[in-house]
């Protein structure tokens, strides 16, 4: 019989481990419930394609349309060469030194190929190299700055040529620079009569030296070539047929050619007659259109009558489809100009509206008026609105009836620190005026600069009598005061916008024109005083409101129809001077480019200026100088301004522009679309102008506003805490009481007013917003 007691057992533990729940298992009523109200989030998708992660195949699809396009572009860059009848490639050959020779090194280049090319007798410089099947068209330049340029700016390649044993010099620079300034296409060096160097070894550092030279000017330049070997001749031969010419940007947003030949009318009724010109050559860039004007080297711009075709007698026929109008005299018509050609007119029409701009009478005279223009107000220039009385003493509340009862003594003159503090502290005191606030009354801002830490009593009391000084020596403390200023350009560096009057003259005459203003950036600028001193015709100038958008559609129409590029045509041009023939020279390279619509109005263009820092001497404004705006060339006198955009479209004027230094330079020509390099030369008579800096054309403005800043400046002569004794900045009490409503300043950054004149000798008191050092000059 088994035990009725049985041991008690423990559990080993009180927690049950339930079997994992698995999820793959899941219901889809389950998996919809634990994903109620959530939203799925977007982690930062790709939207553009170059940030999608692309596979493999699409990578390669993109990679072969890249190249597809690539192609396509090279083709059609390339397909005006092509053909036996094919655009020449335009190749400049310029010597950079005394000893090289431009016809010697074309002979020596032709050589290199052998007897399998071609020359046409009737054009000498143009080639036929069969090998490549391309035509080469050389231009040799002699060293010549504007010839050069000329030149340049029609060649698809420019060949330098350097000495081996002379140096390139200051002439031979600045052609590179010019150049360089201007856009050139591709460059490629070469030296002459490198076999004069011996011993041999010594070649290959003269090689070195001069490839380490260009390419401080050009740094693709991998390889400098000798004329001497005919090797290398034959590579250079083959880098002009077979490289792609990379152009300059401006010129091939327009239609240009080489005149290759030039006719002129057979009858000639006189020197000063016109007639029809006759400009032969290959069309490129753009189709060329009969309705544009073209622009002729430096003769100017003229109307064209007729394009007719003008194919070489070894040129095979086009395809049928090609544009003709109709047949004369054997020649194919090309086009000819319908009622949208331009006219010749560069300003607007004379309106009767304009008739009432010129009756416009001349700014008040400087004595009818009593203050200073100050932004858009003169001030103290009417009776009532001279100078306030100074405010009264009175308890608070009093009424202007019983203010006239109180004769309180006015307030201090000194400004004494005692005197602010007891009137500041004290409540019942009622200092407001019932006149209008003046620029006095206007806060100044708060001054960023400590007070000098002297605490000794001035020297100048302010209770000491005021007596003017006899003429002579007030005439000899001005001389030695003004003995320490230099003048001119040197004076502008040191004391930029600062002038000096004469004792004897006015200044209320001599600045009548002159107007106050709080800020250059910010006040408003009233231009109707400006009216009577406009230039004549300034409202008959081209205005363009919306320039992005009017250079634009002047661009993107030269991109269609037209005389297709890579044709020799024929352009007649209308109504030429004959006596242009006497200053063509067959010698020198003739190009002719068509201008975009508009481009022959004048405007008031502007555009950059740098003066290289390698300058001598520093560069007056309204000095004559020659500007190349792209293919043109004129004679202008530039205002210099300080450059960027303001709210007003004020500009600070500079009267000169010193070396290292850019502004913005402003004239009266013609617009030229399109952010186009610019060269300004300065001419001389006897020599050729020489090149001085460059810059960019920006945005055509009539109402750009260009402000001549003139500073006088004083000396402290008495100091008193805040209140100075100013003299030298004016010599006559009239003066003082016309200029009292500008602020004054200090160049350690003080600013106060006119508080009051002294004597009648121009001599003043002045309250600043802090202490002012017997050294420091006021403004």
């Amino acid at each position: 019989m088994a035990s009725e007691t049985e041991p008690h057992h423990h559990r080993s533990t009180t927690k049950v481990a339930h079997k994992a729940f698995k999820s793959r298992h899941a219901t889809k009523s389950y998996i919809k419930d634990l994903t109620k109200g959530k939203v799925e989030r977007d982690r930062g998708s790709r939207k553009t394609p170059h940030q999608q992660v692309m596979s493999k195949i699409d990578r390669r699809n993109q990679a072969k349309q890249i190249r597809q396009i690539k192609h396509k572009n090279t083709v059609r860059s390339t397909n005006v060469f092509a053909g036996h009848d094919g655009a020449p490639r335009i190749v400049a050959v310029i010597p950079l030194c005394e000893d090289c020779d431009a016809d010697a090194a074309i002979q020596k280049l032709n050589q290199s190929m052998g007897p399998d090319i071609h020359t046409d007798m009737d054009r000498p410089l143009r080639v036929r190299i069969e090998r490549f099947a391309q035509n080469i068209l050389y231009v040799p330049v002699r060293r010549d700055l504007v010839a050069a340029l000329n030149a340049c700016r029609v060649a698809d390649f420019v060949v330098f040529l350097l000495s081996p044993d002379q140096e390139v010099g200051d002439n031979g620079e600045q052609l590179i620079r010019s150049i360089e300034s201007q856009g050139v296409s591709n460059v490629l060096t070469m030296v002459q009569n490198l076999d004069s160097i011996q011993p041999l070894k010594k070649q290959s550092q003269v090689v070195t030296s001069l490839k380490s030279y260009i390419t401080h000017f050009f740094p693709n330049q991998d390889k400098v070539h000798s004329i001497d070997s005919d090797r290398e001749c034959a590579n250079v031969i083959r880098s002009l047929c077979t490289t792609t010419p990379k152009g300059v940007v401006w010129r091939e947003d327009r239609s240009w050619m080489l005149v290759e030949s030039l006719q002129w009318p057979q009858s000639q009724n006189g020197t000063n007659a016109d007639g029809d010109v006759v400009l032969t050559g290959v069309i490129r860039g753009k189709g060329m259109k009969a309705d544009r004007l073209l622009q002729v080297g430096d003769w100017g711009h003229f109307q064209i009558e007729k394009i007719t075709d003008a194919a070489l007698p070894m040129a095979r026929k086009r395809k049928a489809d090609e544009m003709t109008v109709e047949m004369e005299g054997g020649a194919k018509v090309l086009q000819v100009p319908d009622e949208d050609q331009d006219d010749l007119d560069q300003l607007a029409p004379y309106d009767e509206t304009m008739g009432d701009l010129d009756d416009i009478p001349a700014s008040e005279a400087p004595s009818e008026r009593k203050g200073v223009l100050l932004d858009d107000h003169h001030y103290f220039s009417d009776e009532d609105q001279s100078m306030p009385p100074p405010p009264k003493r009175l308890p608070k509340g009093t009424s202007n009836y019983q203010s006239a009862w109180f004769l309180g003594d006015n307030m201090s003159e000194g400004y004494s620190s005692d005197s602010d503090q007891d009137e500041s502290m004290d409540p019942n005191i009622d200092t407001t005026m019932s006149a209008p606030p003046l620029p006095q009354d206007e806060p100044l801002p708060p001054s960023n600069q400590v007070d000098p830490t002297e605490t000794t009593p001035s020297e100048y009391p302010q209770s000491e009598a005021f007596l003017n000084p006899s003429p002579t020596d007030e005439a000899n403390d001005l001389l030695a005061y003004r003995s320490s200023r230099k003048t001119s350009a040197e004076d502008d560096r040191e004391f930029p916008d600062e002038i000096e009057l004469h004792p004897n003259v006015l200044a209320r005459e001599r600045l009548s024109r002159y107007r106050g203003l709080r800020s250059l950036k910010t006040s408003t600028w009233d231009t109707s005083e400006d009216k009577p001193h406009e230039p004549q015709d300034y409202d008959r100038l081209l205005r363009v409101p919306d320039y992005k958008a009017a250079r634009k559609t002047a661009v993107r129409e030269a991109l269609v129809g037209g005389v297709p590029v890579g044709k020799r045509v024929s352009i007649h041009l209308r109504n030429v001077p004959l006596s242009l023939k006497k200053t063509y020279n067959p010698s020198e390279p003739l190009s002719a480019i068509s201008l975009l619509r508009h481009e022959h109005k004048r405007s008031v263009v502007n555009t950059t200026i740098t003066l290289p820092s390698t300058a001598t001497e520093p560069l007056a404004s309204k000095q004559d100088l020659i500007v190349q705006i792209g293919s043109r060339r004129f004679t202008i006198n530039p205002l210099f301004s300080q450059t960027g955009t303001t709210p007003n479209d004020v500009h600070k004027y500079l009267r000169y522009l010193h070396p290292g230094q850019t502004a913005t330079a402003s004239f009266i020509a013609p617009i030229t679309w399109g952010s186009i390099p610019v060269l300004f030369f300065l001419p001389s008579s006897l020599l050729p102008p020489s090149f001085l800096a460059t810059g960019t054309t920006t945005a055509p403005s009539p109402s750009r506003i260009i402000t001549k800043r003139i500073i006088l400046t004083g000396h402290p002569f008495k100091i008193h805490k805040k209140l100075v004794t100013i003299r030298y900045m004016f010599f006559n009490a009239e003066d003082v009481e016309f200029f009292k409503a500008l602020r004054l300043w200090t160049k350690r950054g003080r600013q106060g007013f006119v508080r009051e004149k002294l004597g009648t000798h121009g001599y003043f008191k002045a309250v600043f917003d802090g202490k002012v050092g017997p050294m420091d000059a006021v403004g």
